[in-house]
Parts: C-alpha cells; structure tokens; sequence
C-alpha cells in the first residue's frame, strides 16, 4: 500500500565484499547468512513479474520463498501454496510449542502493479543496485519486505528458538487488485492473537543527513469505497433540447460533491499521530494547524490549513472525489444516459451504506441514483485496539536498532490486507521495519527503489519482535 534474480552461484562472500551497501551501526548484531538472504531473495523476487493478468508469475515468486523455508528447517507438509485464479497464496506454520496459544501471523502480499518498461530508466523486472539502493518493481512494495522478514525468520529458527506461539507466514497474491485471497487468507486465519502486516507502518529518513527521523506503525486505514452516480433521459434530437439534460444534471452533481466537506474526524490513533508527527512537520504553519487539530477537531483554521495540503487531507475525515465520468452516445443526440464514478476514502467507523446515504444527500436530487459499486474488493473495519503487549514489542524492537527514535501510530489512507482481518475482529497492525527518504517514495511509480542500509537493522528488529511476540 507502504514498499536479476542472483546467478545461482551466489555465495556469502559476494555480499560482504560490498560493505557500503551495509553501514552496520557499532551496537547492531550482524546476522551475515540472513542479510546475504535478504538481498538474494529480494533480488529473486522483484524478477517474477507477479501482475494480473495472462503471465502472472506469483505463483513463481512464492516458489522461491517456499524453496527458501524448507532450507531453513520448514516440512513439506508446514508450506502450502494455493492457486486462485492465475494468482496464488502461500501460508506457513512455524508450530509453537503451546497449541493453546492462538498464533501469531505475518502478514505480506507478492503480487505488485503493472510497471511499462518504456516509462523505467532501468527495467522494472530486472533488480539493479546502484550506490546502496535496489532498483525494481516491489522494491519498496513490498518485495524486499517479504525477503527481509522470510530471512528474518529463518535467521530466528536457524538461532535454535523454539517459539511458545505459533508463527505463521502468509502471503497473498492479488492485494493490488481484487484481494480475493487476502479474503480467503484472513479467513482461514480468523483465529489469530493478531497480526503483523509488514505492508504497512514504516520509518522516515532525514532529507539531508539519511538518518532515521521517526517510525510509525500503523492501527488502522481508511476503507476504499466506489460509488457511481447515474441519471437517465429519454433523449432526442440535440437540435430540440429539452428543460432536462443528463451531462447538465450530472455536472450540477459534481459539483455539490467537489465542493462538500465531509465531518472532520479524530481517533485515538490520529489524536497521537497529529501530536507527535507535528514536531517534524518543517513548514511551522502545518505544524501548528496539526497541534490544533490535535486539540481541537472542530478548528475551522486549522481544518482549512490541513485540508488544503494533498498529505493531510486524507487524515482529518472521509474524502469522496470525482474520478471518472461517461455520458452520451452521439453528437448530434441529447444524452440519455450519463454516469460518474466518485472514489472515496472513508474514515474507520462508518459503513458503505452511511457514506452513500450522504452522498445522495449532498446530490439532492431524485433522478441521480447513487450505488455502491465496489462489490467485494473491499470491506469496512474498524481501527485494531491500541494493545499494551504490541506497542511494548516495537518500541523495544526499535528502540534496539534506533535507541531514542520517536515511535507513534498512524492511520492509512489507502487499503492493504490489515482490513480483511479487522473485519473478522483480529488486530492487525502495520508494522515494516524499513525506512525511506519522502523523496524516494516511489511505490506504484517509476523507478521504484528501497536503500539497503535497511538490512541489517530489519534483521535485528525482526528477531526481537518476533521473539517478543511469540514467547
């Protein structure tokens, strides 16, 4: 929502004779085996063009995660690799050492977005690093994620750890497009003590000096709804217009939307991320308008200044937005049918149905019929609790490889996975250890990339989460 295969002779020492890419703080374990993995698979599998449609090679790429377990001490029977459509899913079991427990589930997604090669500067599906940073489609969303955490926890059974708590590794193959088997997955899952999605959450490095600014984990998201707006005319020949035009009524419409305001809105988890984001906001006005909507949401000013800027926008309530819009069938024929598609982001704790009950509200008009449109791609859910037990395990995780760094939650204005088990009363929460400059966020972009300084410190981070959380 966050971020070349290797010749087959790669060996450890390929990796460590390129120090600069790992500028290994004094204080951090070295994990040699696992951060070779990372890249390696990593590099395996940004080359799997894992996207919809006719090649879909996400079955592949999961192959080499399974490959990769059962080398790490997984069974045969702990993998499965499931075909849905011309995707797949792979789940597997690290089994715990108390049944009684409920497990607990990483969560990831293997399939990405379309990428043309003739936009790229490099291909999309041929990873290149360059000066310490991994170039390719899923880099940063999310196939280095994937790699970091399958060889973080492989690093963690290869340590001898035996956890008391089920672990459980998934990854879905369609969390880009229609979430069928992230649907399927939560399901089958729905018995979890909770979940950590590396697809979300994530640190920010400083502009100027490349060091870690501050972390965020993520307790919640904004669910992605599509509504169409219709009106329909009898028509008839443009050169006898009529009182009532479609394409007029259907303009009039959206403009009543562009122009409404849905409730500003202020959760737990948004009250703390205002607050804290606050202090690395640069521009002083931004950062006082988020201090006052922290305090206040109800502050006109503060509300304007948040609104005007497309980063926070998103954050102080439901947006509804026009995106698409057809109408007419001949140049010389009044319209009989126009209709618009109005995407919106709606704040946790409201239903599809209450959005498109407003929205014809804001419409006001009788001939515009407002339907829900997105079908079963998407699902309401509700903010995941703000549990002691988890806040205590990253903050320890990533104190130990940032000691000092701010750490405070966040919401998403996109949709990843998270939902599908919030929905069924599981917390889920973001939670990648991987950092990134604001400039080189290019998830879903050209070029997208992910620095390899974040190895090492994923590693670490990942071994004391995991142990933390399944003790």
């Amino acid at each position: 929502m966050r971020r070349t295969a290797l010749a087959a002779g790669f060996a450890l020492a390929s990796i460590l004779a390129v120090p600069q890419l790992y500028a290994r703080p004094a204080k951090l374990k070295a994990h040699p085996q696992a951060e070779a993995q990372t890249l390696d698979l990593s590099k395996q599998l940004i080359a799997f063009r894992s996207v919809r449609g006719e090649g879909n090679e996400t079955g592949k790429a999961l192959g080499v995660v399974k490959s990769a377990l059962l080398a790490g001490g997984w069974g045969e029977s702990d993998i499965e690799i499931t075909p849905v459509d011309d995707t797949a899913y792979l789940i597997a079991t690290w089994q715990g050492s108390d049944p009684a427990l409920k497990p607990l589930v990483i969560s990831g997604h293997m399939d990405v977005v379309e990428a043309d090669p003739k936009d790229w500067t490099r291909d999309p599906f041929t990873p290149i690093v360059e000066d310490g940073i991994l170039y390719g489609r899923g880099a940063s969303d999310m196939k280095f994620d994937a790699a970091l955490a399958t060889s973080s926890l492989i690093e963690l059974r290869r340590s001898g750890y035996k956890p008391k708590r089920t672990i459980i590794l998934q990854f879905s193959g369609d969390e880009e497009t229609t979430m069928k088997t992230s649907r399927i997955i939560a399901e089958r899952l729905k018995n979890a003590e909770l979940v950590i999605n590396i697809d979300g959450g994530g640190g920010t490095f400083d502009e100027a000096t490349g060091k870690p600014l501050y972390w965020t984990w993520q307790g919640a998201e904004k669910t992605y709804v599509d509504y169409e707006l219709e009106v329909t005319n009898p028509g008839g020949h443009s050169s006898a217009p009529r009182p009532v035009n479609a394409i007029v009524q259907m303009s009039q419409a959206l403009e009543k939307v562009g122009a409404y305001r849905f409730k500003a809105e202020l959760s737990p988890l948004t009250k703390a991320y205002f607050e804290k984001a606050a202090q690395f906001e640069p521009d002083p006005v931004l950062a006082a308008a988020m201090r006052a909507f922290a305090a206040n949401p109800k502050d006109e000013a503060a509300l304007a200044t948040l609104r005007a800027n497309p980063a926070y926008v998103g954050k102080v309530g439901t947006t509804c937005v026009p995106t698409m819009i057809h109408g007419g069938h001949a140049q010389n024929a009044l319209p009989q049918r126009v209709t618009a598609n109005i995407n919106c982001r709606v704040f946790p704790g409201h239903s599809r149905e209450e959005i498109r009950d407003e929205l014809a509200q804001v419409v006001g008009s009788s001939a515009i019929k407002v339907t829900d449109v997105s079908g079963g791609d998407t699902t309401s859910s509700p903010a995941s609790s703000m549990r002691p037990d988890f806040i205590a395990a990253v903050e320890t995780a990533m104190g130990q490889i940032n000691p000092g760094l701010p750490v405070f939650p966040s919401q998403a204005s996109g949709a990843s996975d998270s939902m599908w088990y919030r929905a069924l009363g599981v917390p889920s929460y973001g939670a990648s250890p991987t950092f990134s400059k604001d400039s080189e966020d290019y998830a879903h972009g050209l070029n997208e990339r992910v620095r390899l300084s974040n190895i090492q410190p994923g590693i670490n981070y990942y071994l004391t989460l995991l142990t933390q959380l399944s003790k």
